[in-house]
């Protein structure tokens, strides 16, 4: 059960995330020719997958959270478990060669999740706990914005253009993230 005094935030996390997936599916149709499809780039995949699974992560269990006599814990634990898995299956899936680092946090943020939604079942009323949960939530919806904001800028184009160059010359002007 969260305390009323998350109502606030909780609505706030829930409101953006739900406004931040639909201007992913924005970024998407923008770039769709590399995303999805038979001409596809694997890390323009991987990130709309993967800004998509953390949003989606935020908004459910904000949302559930504001539900009345909810265990915000129980939400927590099952989309960190399913954020788990999906980055999981992507990383072995598209062998995409993102950041150790962005995948070290990936991971480090479903795993608080997981822990902290375990501890909110046990102990449902712990604040610390939901305080902790809430910036795990909010550290989610960040990573995914920079992913979305990536895709939209088209790293991903520009990654590929660049590991695809003789010699890994930079691609050329005008075709990289800043067109």
């Amino acid at each position: 059960m969260v305390p009323s005094a998350y109502d606030a935030y909780l609505t706030a996390v829930a409101t953006a995330a739900a406004a931040l997936i639909g201007l992913l599916f924005v970024a998407v149709s923008v770039r769709d020719d590399t995303i999805f499809g038979p001409n596809a780039i694997p890390g323009g995949e991987a990130l709309a997958i993967s800004a998509f699974s953390g949003l989606a992560n935020s908004f459910v269990v904000s949302l559930l959270g504001l539900i009345p006599q909810v265990n915000i814990g129980e939400p927590a634990v099952a989309m960190a478990v399913l954020s788990l898995i999906s980055t999981i299956r992507l990383q072995r899936r598209l062998h995409y060669g993102r950041s150790p680092v962005v995948v070290a946090i990936t991971f480090a943020a479903y795993l608080a999740q997981l822990a902290y939604g375990v501890l909110l079942i046990a102990h449902p009323h712990d604040s610390d706990d939901v305080i902790n949960l809430s910036y795990i939530v909010f550290t989610t919806l960040v990573m995914s914005l920079e992913r979305a904001w990536s895709l939209l800028r088209g790293k991903h184009v520009a990654a590929a253009q660049a590991s695809a160059a003789p010699g890994g010359d930079d691609p050329q002007p005008g075709s990289g993230p800043d067109r």
